[in-house]
Formats: C-alpha cells, sequence, structure tokens
C-alpha cells in the first residue's frame, strides 16, 4: 500500500519543500496511511509537522482541541466536517497546511449513517478551503482505507498546484 502512495506523497513533499511550508495531516478512516505516505520521504520532518487520527470523540479532542459550540450540528463523513478538521489540525500543529479525511471504510455503513466506501477529503491553507468527496462503491475495508489515502494525497497535490498556479495568474 505505501509504494503507492509514496511517489504521491513524494510530490506533496517536493511542492511543500521547494514552498518551504509545512502540513499537518487528520486521518480518520484512513487510520494514518495518509501521514504514514508523508513520512516515506527521507527528510519529511523538513516539512511534516505531524498529525494523528481521529478516530474516536475523545481522540479528536486531544488531537484538534476544538471547542464543543464549533462541532454544534456537525456529522462525521461529510465534507463540512472534514474542513473543520483539516483548519484545527494546521492551526493546531502550526502548519501552513492541513489536509483531513473522515470516511467509511467497511465493511458495514458507518455509524451515523454514511455508506460504506465513502470519503470525505478537506485541505485547509493560505487562502484555501477545497473539499471532495469519493465513493469507492465497496465494502472491503483494507482496500478502502488504501483507496481513501490515495486520493487524499492526489486531492492535496491537485490543490497544492492549483494553489500555486493561481498565485502566478
Amino acid at each position: 500500500m505505501l509504494d503507492t502512495l509514496a511517489p504521491i506523497a513524494a510530490r506533496v513533499g517536493a511542492i511543500l519543500l521547494e514552498r518551504r511550508q509545512t502540513i499537518a495531516v487528520a486521518d480518520g478512516a484512513t487510520g494514518g496511511l495518509i501521514l504514514a505516505g508523508l513520512l516515506t520521504m527521507a527528510g519529511a520532518t523538513r516539512f511534516c509537522r505531524g498529525g494523528g487520527v481521529v478516530y474516536s470523540l475523545r481522540g479528536r479532542d486531544i488531537l484538534l482541541g476544538l471547542p464543543r459550540e464549533q462541532l454544534v450540528g456537525m456529522e462525521s463523513v461529510t465534507e463540512a466536517y472534514a474542513l473543520v478538521q483539516a483548519d484545527a489540525i494546521r492551526q493546531h500543529f502550526r502548519a501552513d497546511w492541513g489536509v483531513a479525511e473522515s470516511g467509511a471504510a467497511g465493511p458495514d455503513q458507518h455509524p451515523r449513517g454514511a455508506p460504506a466506501g465513502r470519503t470525505c477529503i478537506a485541505v485547509s491553507g493560505p487562502g484555501v478551503a477545497v473539499t471532495k468527496s469519493c465513493d469507492t462503491g465497496s465494502n472491503d475495508r483494507i482496500a478502502n482505507m488504501g483507496a481513501f489515502a490515495q486520493a487524499a494525497l492526489t486531492f492535496l497535490v491537485d490543490t497544492l498546484e492549483a494553489a500555486a498556479a493561481s498565485k502566478e495568474e
């Protein structure tokens, strides 16, 4: 799985190193694979501030430090929830960029109703707050975890490249 993630993560790392920027990660249903992908690159400490797995309410409270009132009405496995997490992890780790994933890997639907195979991804950075949802149509937990991490890293590369292109205009 990391063999698939490493080349995409290397592109993320190269972009961030070139810009002298940093990132923090809030993994969800990926179980740490987004962050692990980034850490496959030698010298990742130069751009990766860290992160963690947000897999419980307590974990979310500790890792993101969000006030309860900011989460009123939020549902997990939504783009809005992923964006709150991406922004919070970015701020909490004092990074330039934050990426977050909230999904239902399966084999069953998420306790809050999202179908197995759905993930919501968000990237937050300087003047950027974007989200994306992906559905694999599968209830294969392990395959979904890898697909979610790959989708998140690919979306991150696309977002970083788009941010650079908009600054050049």
